[in-house]
């Protein structure tokens, strides 16, 4: 299977986590991407032109990467990421739609900078998107996702929220979330993938 990402996408290295967690990680090929280059093959591999992809043997395209995650753990009997169980499934779900809703607008914050210049900048909208970001951290410093039990996709997607806001946002977050500070170290004790997949750039 190809995987298309870049090394910086906190989705590619949502997929990277998930795969090193089951053990399938070296049944990938990471190929590298370029979102903003209107000649990259990505573009026809997901309309939308965004990574994650995943290419499969028989050259279907997946994605996003919540897809993905899914894909993969399906291929993988005896662990799963993905709880059948109703109420810790939809828990699971749900903390992941947290962690990536805090990608998706630290992202756009980030866009907002590389992509415009200074002049054309909405102050409004970057307030509108840290302000998400800031709730979002709020409610998980106040109730950290428990790793007592089975790690789910909802905990590699707010770890990877957390990395992306340290390497986009120089981890200002550490000097005000002391709780989820401690909770990503531990995250990070447990599942040594993130740390193996953290880009240094």
């Amino acid at each position: 299977m190809i995987l298309r990402s870049s090394d910086p996408s906190p989705f590619g290295r949502k997929v990277k986590i998930v795969a090193k967690i089951l053990g399938i990680y070296d049944q990938l090929t990471i190929e590298m991407s370029n979102t903003n280059d209107p000649e990259d093959t990505l573009r026809k591999q997901n309309p939308l032109g965004k990574i994650p992809i995943l290419i499969l043997d028989d050259d279907r395209k997946i994605f996003d990467s919540r897809v993905i995650c899914e894909y993969l753990d399906a291929q993988v009997d005896g662990i799963t990421l993905h709880p059948t169980e109703s109420d810790a499934r939809w828990e699971a779900l749900t903390l992941q739609a947290l962690g990536d809703g805090i990608i998706d607008a630290s992202i756009l914050q980030v866009y907002e900078h590389r992509m415009r210049p200074e002049e054309k900048r909405s102050s409004d909208w970057l307030s509108y998107q840290s302000d998400k970001v800031k709730r979002a951290m709020d409610h998980l410093d106040a109730n950290p996702p428990s790793l007592a039990g089975d790690l789910t996709i909802g905990h590699v997607a707010v770890a990877c929220a957390l990395g992306y806001l340290d390497l986009r946002f120089d981890g200002r977050w550490r000097e005000t979330y002391g709780a989820l500070v401690t909770w990503l170290d531990a995250f990070r004790a447990r599942v040594p993938a993130f740390d193996a997949t953290v880009f240094k750039g």
